[in-house]
């Protein structure tokens, strides 16, 4: 179990620090727009949010997660026209979002499973 642990909370922080380099870095497209040479940029940040979601979130933090992922989301598609101006922190939160979309989606689909075990 420990090692479980280790391996979600090393994703996480790789996750975050990537996708603030990438953000930083512009590789990532504004406003969802994304060419084909980022497929892969894209794809690894997709991957760890899959792992970051089945490994290290469970329990009592599910729903301060998904609440937590949903707000960023919902809040970073609402403000980007606000953040268009701001081309790095644009590239930073469109780059999170999608790390912390599949792991909302992972963590939310085990939520409803849990549920419907009981």
């Amino acid at each position: 179990m420990a090692k479980k642990n280790i391996i979600g909370a090393w994703a996480f922080l790789i996750g975050v620090v990537l996708a603030v380099v990438i953000g930083l870095a512009g590789i990532v497209g504004d406003a969802g727009l994304y060419s084909s040479g980022e497929g892969l940029i894209i794809a690894i940040l997709v991957l760890l949010g899959v792992i970051i979601g089945l490994l290290n979130v469970a329990g009592p933090e599910t729903k301060d997660f998904m609440l937590a992922g949903a707000i960023l989301v919902v809040v970073s598609s609402l403000g980007g026209n606000i953040l268009g101006s701001i081309a790095y922190l644009s590239g930073v939160i469109n780059a999170l979002v999608i790390l912390f979309v599949p792991a909302t989606i992972v963590v939310a689909l085990k939520s409803v499973f849990s549920i419907g075990r009981r």
